[in-house]
């Protein structure tokens, strides 16, 4: 019986890791839309962001694509941030590894630098 209950506990754990849900949700501004997703469910420490973007309906050629995340200060906390340089995958596609140093609202800027034209913020934000 006690090998039975073992079993099962060790199913539930090892089913509800297997339904853990990555991140993904969508950000947009005026001219832009980003698809903002992880392959791993968002963690306090590292975390790499993958972004598809679109301009204006477009992929944009040849964006330079920084990230920034942060957390503002409150009391008796100082504010927090992790900023990076998107490296392009292609075809819009992007990827960023920020740093996260604890769990609550984290606000994210997106700034897309497309070769001609203004540069674009599209603002979001997650919770861990």
């Amino acid at each position: 019986m006690k090998r039975l209950l073992t079993l099962i506990t060790a199913l539930v754990l090892a089913s509800s890791l297997l339904h853990a849900a990555a991140f993904e949700k969508q950000a947009r501004s005026r001219s832009a839309k980003v698809l903002i997703s992880s392959d791993k469910p968002l963690t306090v420490g590292s975390n790499t962001l993958y972004f598809d973007i679109r301009v204006k309906g477009k992929v944009p050629a040849d964006a330079r694509v920084a990230v920034k995340v942060f957390m503002p200060a409150m009391p008796g906390m100082p504010a927090m941030q992790s900023r990076a340089d998107a490296v392009s995958l292609g075809n819009g596609k992007y990827k960023a590894t920020v740093n996260t140093a604890m769990r609550g609202t984290w606000q994210l800027h997106i700034f897309i630098t497309p070769k001609t034209g203004k540069k674009i913020r599209v603002k979001s934000s997650f919770n861990l």
